[in-house]
């Protein structure tokens, strides 16, 4: 489009000053006369930008006009860097962006942005660990999300048994690695784990879409949902406060402080799928828990200590 050309143009005549209609004709990979016209055409709407005649001549913004295309604020644009920055390594496109959005920036603004770009490096790999790749249906369904078009999938339940349904991608999530599809269904929503989607394909026809929806809510959602049916069962425990951060390492979102105490200690409810994991969580902190209910934790916790006892007392 002319149009994408004439602003490629300004932002190469910002960034490099000036400029031959050839550099332009191979930056851009056009004809020279096409670049010529698109740097007439430049000047003829009131953009500053005339030809300098000559040997070195070219074209050149007047007296070093500038046109910050991007309309972000220094804080804006440093705090985009941040975030960009570290994904340009992975993504060329990422990467092509920054330096084409890095060109649009006023030259006060771009030391900054530079510096942000470079300031962070995210490595996802714990140590030990193989690099996680990324399931290559994921591009697949963001593009089907982005064009908004239905997806046909065949989709691998927990047993393994595959079923075939048509559904409206509503977004992705990553989550710690892995990738979940939130979409609409015939049932409502759902929401599918990338890795056991066994095939899918975009169709052609245009998928619905709540007009309200924000991805990011029906997420935290799903996730309590999840987290609900995960850990039914609760258990009641009494402790010194000084150890409820280190407790809360160790049942994250299923640590609730109920009360406090006296003595500076507190009551905080813990949550897990059986008693016995919670009973393996605080065998481990002997007198320094007092577990008050239900029974079924206290008698998991007894089995455990006897067990205990019977191998290693002397």
């Amino acid at each position: 489009m002319r149009a994408d050309r004439l602003v490629a143009t300004l932002l190469l005549m910002q960034t490099r000053g000036r400029v031959t209609a050839g550099e332009l004709a191979e930056e851009l990979e056009i004809s020279v006369a096409t670049a010529r016209r698109d740097l007439e055409a430049l000047s003829a709407a009131g953009v500053p930008v005339y030809p300098q005649p000559g040997r070195g001549g070219g074209w050149q913004l007047v007296g070093g006009a500038r046109t910050d295309l991007s309309g972000l604020s220094a804080r804006e644009a440093r705090a985009l860097f941040l975030l960009a920055g570290p994904a340009a390594a992975a993504a060329p496109e990422v990467k092509s962006a920054l330096r084409k959005l890095m060109g649009a920036l006023p030259g006060t603004f771009r030391a900054d942005a530079e510096a942000a770009a470079d300031a962070v490096v995210v490595d996802q790999t714990g140590w030990g660990e193989r690099a996680k790749v990324r399931p290559p249906m994921v591009e697949l369904l963001r593009d089907a999300v982005i064009a908004r078009r239905q997806v046909r999938l065949t989709y691998a339940g927990r047993g393994r048994e595959t079923s075939d349904r048509v559904v409206d991608p509503w977004g992705l999530v990553d989550k710690d690695d892995v990738w979940y599809l939130v979409a609409g269904t015939a049932k409502g929503r759902r929401t599918f784990r990338v890795d056991r989607i066994v095939a899918a394909a975009a169709t052609e026809d245009a998928a619905e879409r709540p007009s309200d929806l924000e991805l990011a809510k029906v997420w935290e959602e799903v996730v309590e949902e999840v987290e609900k049916r995960r850990s039914p069962l609760t258990a009641d425990v009494v402790l010194e406060r000084r150890h409820l951060g280190v407790l809360r390492d160790r049942f994250g979102r299923h640590c609730e402080l109920v009360a406090e105490l006296p003595g500076d200690r507190v009551r905080v409810r813990v949550a897990a799928p059986a008693p016995i994991m919670i009973a393996q969580e605080l065998a481990g902190w002997g007198a320094l828990v007092e577990v008050e209910g239900p029974e079924s934790v206290k008698a998991e916790l007894a089995r455990l200590g006897s067990e205990l006892v019977t191998r290693y007392a002397r």
